[in-house]
């Protein structure tokens, strides 16, 4: 399991770095079978004069399943920087407790076992009790018994980025789908809880 740490508008110092494997190089113990890790730390200074340093932690699962964390904190020096992979860590269990929850019997009454999205039985087995933490789990419940009830045909337009950005504030969506211009790729925008905003582009595995 490879942990790679990269800093953004921060130095990795070699104490951060050492904090950070520690944390994150024992996930494994508790989710078996995690292909890498990778932590993304950043530090910006906002209008409003506030200093924030975020967490975001991406874990891969060898089957394909990608589980990810954020967090943002106040402060922009080492002891905000520690707090928030702490917190991302923590948040990042319980995201593993959810990925191990959805092993349960599926609609037509049989066990899968090897569901990309679901902990198998031999990890469950295998694997670490989960420590307590005290980072609330805010995701909604999941429901497997859940079934699409509404498809819905956009137009894609092309417009530029920014374009994109104002037409999601207009109509108050937290994302929006769209034609890239310059690109001519489908995209989606989204608002980060961290603030500013994130593109997601569509890739294959052999692109």
């Amino acid at each position: 399991m490879n942990v790679n740490i990269h800093g953004q508008n921060l130095t990795i110092t070699d104490g951060i770095e050492q904090y950070a494997q520690e944390q994150l190089g024992k996930l494994d113990r508790y989710l078996p079978n995690i292909s890498d890790i990778r932590l993304e730390l950043a530090r910006r200074h906002t209008k409003r004069g506030e200093d924030l340093t975020t967490a975001q932690i991406t874990l891969r699962h060898t089957r394909g399943a990608i589980l990810r964390s954020e967090v943002v904190v106040q402060g922009n020096g080492r002891d905000a920087t520690l707090a928030a992979i702490n917190e991302a860590a923590d948040k990042m269990y319980r995201q593993i407790e959810r990925f191990k929850g959805k092993q349960k019997k599926s609609r037509r009454g049989n066990r899968d076992e090897h569901f990309k999205y679901r902990a198998t039985v031999e990890e469950l087995e295998t694997a670490e009790e989960l420590p307590q933490v005290s980072v609330p789990d805010t995701l909604p419940d999941y429901d497997d018994d859940a079934e699409i009830v509404r498809r819905k045909v956009i137009l894609m337009v092309g417009m530029s980025e920014q374009d994109a950005i104002d037409q999601m504030e207009l109509l108050g969506h937290p994302f929006f789908v769209f034609l890239n211009s310059e690109t001519n790729t489908v995209n989606v925008l989204y608002r980060r809880e961290s603030g500013g905003y994130g593109i997601l582009v569509p890739q294959t595995p052999n692109q």
